[in-house]
């Protein structure tokens, strides 16, 4: 695939990436937003810095703009990364305004949060700790969120957020898009796609799985 062109893309999306002089998507995107856009669960195995973040935003933009009651939850292992999705999003959506975003993160306001999240954002950005602070202070409901990316999911569980993933998860609606980001597949990660996805493709650039 030599061109964003060829991907079924919402037209803001395109405008974006134009503006942006986005021209050529990196294989992770290639193969990634085409089987996302389907609605299909993912696990993709890339390592950072092959544009798998907008792998995942882009298509999930995508079905937002198609359908705008889609909500969509991505989970991060630190607050920096989940600062910089939540760029990536502001980047793609400058001809949609009408995608907001909630980020929840740890050692941020939470003022800010509930004010962000009373709003009904199209998509909340979050490190779990924060997001279950806010599920048990009843400012975020996870039912209606129809789309979940995990993102480093084997830092995550390197960092102990096992315990809170199985939380967040038996609160999410059992008819969902799950897309999974690692840049490795340990045992306890395949674990958890087995439990947690449906049927998934299984997407692996620029990258060495464990055997």
């Amino acid at each position: 695939m030599n061109s964003f062109d060829e991907l079924s893309l919402a037209a803001p999306l395109k405008r974006a990436l134009e503006a942006l002089q986005f021209t050529t998507p990196t294989p992770i995107q290639a193969s990634t937003i085409p089987v996302a856009l389907q609605g299909r669960d993912i696990i993709g195995c890339a390592q950072t810095g092959t544009g798998k973040t907008a792998a995942f935003v882009l298509p999930v933009l995508s079905q937002m703009l198609e359908s705008p009651a889609k909500r969509a939850l991505v989970l991060a292992p630190t607050r920096e990364l989940a600062v910089q999705i939540e760029k990536v999003i502001f980047d793609f959506t400058r001809f949609a305004k009408q995608i907001r975003t909630s980020l929840v993160i740890g050692g941020a306001s939470m003022n800010t949060q509930f004010r962000t999240l009373r709003n009904d954002p199209s998509f909340v950005i979050a490190t779990p700790g924060r997001l279950i602070d806010h599920m048990e202070r009843g400012s975020i409901q996870l039912e209606n969120f129809d789309i979940v990316i995990l993102d480093e999911a084997d830092r995550m569980l390197d960092m102990g957020f096992a315990p809170a993933i199985e939380v967040i998860f038996r609160s999410l609606p059992e008819e969902r898009q799950t897309l999974l980001f690692s840049a490795t597949l340990p045992p306890a990660i395949l674990k958890l796609t087995s439990r947690f996805l449906k049927n998934p493709e299984r997407v692996t650039v620029g990258s060495t799985e464990p055997n």
